[in-house]
């Protein structure tokens, strides 16, 4: 049996990254491939019971180096219980951020260095590393627009924090796709769902094809 690919999508807050896995899914379902869809932190139930230790409002919240820990910790029983599993039966993962998510809110924006956050990858999911990443990129304007519409009822701990933080995080995500064209491809998300959604496939023609 062959294996599959993993296609992760990423970004700042508000760029539309679980509406697009789940438009990616269904049109890679139509194309008779077997999905599996998933998010991070989350995804089995001991990393979604993770999840909510880290997004929860409740709480002191925690400093960067444990907040990384919780993560990778949630990472590591995601990959070992379902990435890993589906991809060596052949389905295609797509997920809802992933390691690079880590680089960027734990390490770019909160201080840690990326091979501090790549070490505890290389520990907990032994490196793992997406086939694809589809980084979705809006503008600033545009993410402050879709935030106001999503957190009526309230941001999660890391989606509220202050504009510098998401800014520093954004730049983190441009150097990461700068430094490794190979597996990261930019997408423009500011347009509409469906134009973002074409660009998406787009952008895994040649390994969907």
């Amino acid at each position: 049996m062959t294996t599959g690919k993993f296609i992760v999508l990423e970004g700042g807050e508000g760029a539309g990254k679980s509406t697009q896995a789940r438009l990616l899914a269904d049109a890679l379902r139509a194309r008779g491939l077997e999905v599996v869809q998933t998010r991070e932190p989350g995804g089995t139930p001991g990393a979604e019971a993770i999840r909510a230790l880290l997004l929860g409002l409740d709480g002191q919240g925690w400093l960067p180096r444990a907040e990384a820990l919780l993560f990778a910790a949630a990472r590591s029983d995601h990959v070992e219980r379902l990435i890993r599993p589906a991809l060596a039966m052949g389905k295609w993962v797509i997920c809802d951020r992933f390691v690079d998510s880590s680089r960027a809110y734990q390490g770019g924006a909160g201080g840690l260095s990326d091979a501090e956050i790549l070490d505890l990858h290389r520990i907990g999911s032994g490196g793992l590393l997406p086939d694809k990443t589809l980084l979705i990129e809006i503008s600033p304007a545009e993410a402050e627009r879709r935030l106001a519409l999503r957190d009526a009822d309230g941001a999660d701990r890391i989606g509220g924090r202050d504009a510098a933080y998401h800014a520093a995080v954004a730049e983190a995500f441009a150097r990461f796709a700068a430094a490794e064209p190979a597996r990261f491809v930019q997408i423009h998300g500011d347009g509409g769902i469906e134009a973002t959604h074409t660009r998406v496939m787009a952008a895994l023609e040649g390994i969907t094809a």
